[in-house]
C-alpha cells in the first residue's frame, strides 16, 4: 500500500538540501512505494497547504543546485505571526497533514527546526527530521548537511586573503559564520593556515592575540590572518555575560527578571560589530594596519560539495527506509560512515559545541596557532 510522505525545509538554506530531497524522492520511487508531497517555504507552507507533488521530473537536475527547491522560512509553528498576531498554529498544520493523508512528515533543518518539529509530534503527527546547518552544531550527529561546503568556502577565502595580507603587511581578520559554535572557524582556520583562530568555546584575551602577532612580526613575518567565529567572545565579555545570566536566573519577581532580560538583550546587541572593534584594538596594540572581511551568507550559497551531495543522498535514502519501517520522532543522524535514527528528544535544546579536548583544538595548538588564551 502506497504511503504518503510530506517534506519541508525550514530555517536557513544550506548547500545539499536539494540532494537530500532528491535522495528521499528517488528512494521513494525506485525502492519503496512512497508518494512525496513537498510543502513550500517551510512550516508556513504546511500551514497554508502550499504543496506540490514531487515526481521524477520535479527532482531531475537538482542534485548540483544550491539552496532548496521548496523554499524556506524561519516560522515557528507554536509561535507564528498570522494576521499580525503570534499564535500557536499547530492544530491548523495538523489539518493539512490529515488532508493529504500523510503517513509521515520529513522536516529538514537546524536546531530550531528540530525543536519545532518535535512540537508537531505532540499534535499527533509522525515526524522524521534530517540535520542540516552550516554551523555543524546539532546534537547527536557527527556532521550536518551543508557544513562541508561552507567549510570549503571559508577555507578558500582564507587562502585568497593570504596574498593581500602578505603584500600589504597587514592584519587581516576574517569573520566566519557558525552562530555560537566554532566548528567552521576552527576547521577553516586550520585548513587555511590562519595564525590566530578565535572561537566561542575559548574566550580570548586581546593582549595575548596582539603578542602572538608581534612575535610573528619580530621573526620577520609581517602579516597575520585572524579567523574569527561570529560568536567569539573576549574573556571580559564572557565574564560579564555569565554575570548577567546569573542575575536573570536569580531574579525572583517579574520586574527584576524583566530588567535582567533587558540588560542581557542590550549586552548581546552591543556584541554586533565586535570584529571591527577587535581590529581597532589590535591596531592600537601592534601598530600594524588591519582589515576586516566578513564572509556572511556567501558561505551558504553556491554548488554543494561532493561530500554534501553524497551526504544529502545518504540522509534522504535513510529517511525513506525509516518511513517504511514506521519510525516516528527520530532524526536521521550520521555516525561514522553510516546513518542511524536517534530519538528526537535527545537532539532538541542541545547545542553541539567543540569540546576542550577535541582533536582539532590539539592540532591547532601543535602547529603554533594562537587561540587567544
Amino acid at each position: 500500500m502506497t504511503k504518503n510522505v510530506g517534506i519541508l525545509t525550514a530555517g536557513g538554506d544550506t548547500p545539499g538540501l536539494n540532494a537530500a530531497i532528491r535522495g528521499l524522492g528517488k528512494s521513494a520511487f525506485y525502492q519503496y512505494d512512497l508518494q512525496l508531497i513537498g510543502f513550500l517555504d517551510g512550516f508556513r507552507g504546511l500551514l497554508h497547504d502550499r504543496s506540490i507533488l514531487l515526481d521524477e521530473s520535479t527532482l531531475s537536475g537538482i542534485l548540483t543546485v544550491g539552496g532548496t527547491i521548496l523554499g524556506t522560512s524561519r516560522d515557528k509553528p507554536q509561535n507564528m505571526v498570522v494576521g499580525g498576531k503570534a499564535q500557536d498554529m499547530r492544530d491548523a498544520m495538523l489539518e493539512t497533514y490529515q488532508k493529504h493523508h500523510l503517513d509521515a512528515l520529513v522536516c529538514m533543518g537546524g536546531g530550531g527546526t528540530q525543536k519545532n518539529a518535535y512540537g508537531l509530534i505532540e499534535k499527533g503527527m509522525n515526524i522524521i527530521t534530517l540535520p542540516k546547518t552550516i554551523d555543524n552544531d546539532i546534537a547527536n550527529t557527527d556532521i550536518t548537511l551543508g557544513f562541508d561546503t561552507a567549510l570549503g568556502i571559508a577555507t578558500e577565502a582564507i587562502d585568497r586573503l593570504h596574498s593581500t595580507a602578505h603584500s600589504h603587511h597587514r592584519i587581516i581578520l576574517v569573520e566566519i559564520m557558525g552562530h555560537n559554535t566554532g566548528w567552521l572557524a576552527l576547521g577553516a582556520g586550520i585548513a587555511g593556515g590562519a595564525d590566530v583562530i578565535l572561537i566561542p568555546e575559548i574566550p580570548y584575551d586581546t593582549k595575548i592575540i596582539a603578542n602572538a602577532i608581534l612575535e610573528r612580526s619580530r621573526s620577520g613575518k609581517h602579516f597575520s590572518i585572524v579567523a574569527v567565529s561570529e560568536g567569539a567572545i573576549s574573556q571580559q565579555d564572557f565574564e560579564r555575560e555569565q554575570e548577567l545570566l546569573e542575575h536573570k536566573a536569580d531574579a525572583e519577581d517579574k520586574n527584576k527578571k524583566k530588567k535582567a532580560k533587558e540588560k542581557l538583550k542590550a549586552f548581546y546587541a552591543d556584541q554586533s560589530g565586535k570584529t571591527m572593534r577587535l581590529a581597532q584594538e589590535l591596531e592600537q596594540y601592534t601598530g600594524l594596519e588591519s582589515r576586516v572581511t566578513i564572509l556572511g551568507y556567501v558561505q551558504r550559497g553556491g554548488i554543494p560539495s561532493s561530500r554534501d551531495r553524497l551526504l544529502g543522498s545518504q540522509l534522504g535514502g535513510a529517511a525513506a527506509a525509516q518511513i517504511v519501517k514506521g519510525a516516528n520522532g527520530v532524526m536521521i543522524a550520521v555516525k561514522g560512515q553510516n546513518t542511524q535514527p536517534v530519538e528526537l528528544e535527545t537532539v532538541v535544546n542541545i547545542r553541539r559545541t567543540i569540546p576542550a579536548d577535541h582533536t582539532w583544538i590539539d592540532t591547532a595548538r601543535r602547529v603554533g596557532t594562537c587561540l587567544g588564551d
